[in-house]
């Protein structure tokens, strides 16, 4: 079994390791961090196309299905009451007017959902959480050796030994 550097679980890491161990896994919570950005963006400009998308298709509404939608409804009218043929018109048009606002009210709570996105935000208070929490950082203290291992032992150990 081996430690995420590569080297025997049980034997003591070098600063160096340990310093490129940290380095890289920064590196990795640093690109994590902008995937997340990314993603959490892409979220609010996707509800920002849908709000975009809704204002759009209310105005087309309103525009292409006035002529027919007002004839057909003022007919329509027309043929189940005796009220004036300009009533019925007026009538019609008000119907189509009130499916374009509820189209309209739709692109609005979409583009305040965009508006109130904050993902990048949340990701960049999460960075600085994270560089806080390295700033307070202070290494664990070691334990006491025990006596075979002592530093002196282990030197006098190898010598004899060459």
């Amino acid at each position: 079994m081996s430690a995420p550097d590569g080297s025997p679980v049980g034997t003591e890491r070098s600063i160096g390791q340990l310093f490129a161990s940290a380095t890289t896994e920064m590196s990795a919570l640093v690109h994590d961090e902008i995937a997340l950005a990314k993603a959490q963006l892409k979220q609010d400009v996707k509800r920002g196309a849908m709000s975009g998308g809704a204002f759009s298709v209310a105005a087309g509404v309103l525009v292409f299905s006035l002529p027919m939608l007002n004839f057909a409804l003022a007919y329509g009218i027309r043929t189940w009451s005796d009220w004036n043929l300009a009533v019925c018109f007026l009538l019609s048009f008000a119907a189509n007017v009130l499916i374009a606002l509820v189209l309209a009210l739709v692109g609005v709570v979409f583009a305040k959902k965009a508006k109130k996105g904050k993902g990048p935000q949340k990701v960049a208070a999460s960075v600085k959480e994270t560089a806080v929490v390295l700033q307070k950082a202070k290494p664990h203290p070691r334990a006491e050796l025990p006596q075979d291992r002592v530093p002196e032992a282990i030197e006098a150990v190898a010598r004899s030994s060459s």
